[in-house]
């Protein structure tokens, strides 16, 4: 796998609402956290299988909420994805290394 997906480091700063990335390649990834849950890859969040694997527009890290978004654990899925449990109780979304590289809100230059 390309160094590019392969995460080194996987932070959770609660205090600013973000989830944080150090990859293999040196590239630092910062993914608000409402952004992130409302990214959600699982055939629920994305409105059925027919919509699964769609980009995501990384704007959606740009989008204000009055909720208070935080994680109580990422298990990791092979050597390919993590899965993230929020507080809402959600936990059913795998989200692929690639595809949370490819939505990089920092990357992308939207944050």
């Amino acid at each position: 796998m390309e160094a590019k997906y392969q995460i080194k480091k996987i932070t959770v700063n609660s205090e600013i609402q973000e989830l944080q990335i150090s990859w293999a390649d040196g590239h630092h990834s910062r993914y608000p956290l409402e952004g992130l849950r409302r990214a959600c890859p699982c055939v629920f969040c994305q409105g059925g299988h027919e919509k699964m694997g769609a980009p995501v527009n990384p704007e959606i890290f740009l989008e204000v909420s009055d909720r208070n978004r935080s994680i109580t654990r990422i298990q990791q899925v092979g050597n390919y994805a993590i899965q993230i449990f929020w507080n809402d109780g959600h936990n059913t979304g795998i989200y692929r290394y690639e595809k949370l590289r490819s939505m990089c809100p920092v990357e992308n230059g939207v944050i």
